[in-house]
């Protein structure tokens, strides 16, 4: 994934019911993100089409995951799967063990898709959040 594919990553996260864009899904947020952590995040194209994609990145310790997200058309043929397992591979090189990913509790059909593949679901922990600008879509 490069910060070009941006615009057709946006489009397909908009078009995904169960995911959440925010202020930090933005251009110049992306770009960072792709610079920090480079040669960790995937699209699948059929054609000029982005029709998946995966974030990846870590903070030294552990792997984190978000937008994980294939085309309705083209699910139920491992795509998913094929990209996650290309970030856990780059993360891997980078001597990542231990990922996570954030699924909404809303999204009943990710989370399980998460569960089937041998994801843990945490209850020991709570995810907390403090917004610096107080912006509710940060």
């Amino acid at each position: 994934m490069t910060i070009d594919d941006h615009d057709a990553l946006v489009a397909l996260l908009r078009s995904t019911p169960g995911v959440t864009l925010r202020a930090a899904d933005g251009r110049d947020a992306t770009a960072r993100y792709l610079a920090r952590n480079p040669g960790l995040s995937f699209v699948a194209t059929d054609g000029d089409a982005v029709v998946g994609c995966v974030l990846a990145g870590h903070d030294g310790r552990r792997g984190y995951l978000q937008h994980l997200v294939v085309v309705p058309a083209a699910r139920g043929r491992g795509l998913g799967a094929r990209l996650v397992g290309q970030a856990l591979d780059a993360l891997a090189a980078e001597g990542i063990d231990k990922t996570h990913i954030d699924v909404l509790a809303s999204n009943a059909e990710g989370l399980a898709w998460w569960v089937r593949r041998g994801w843990a679901h945490r209850d020991d922990i709570r995810r907390l959040s403090f917004v610096r600008s107080g912006r509710a879509d940060a």
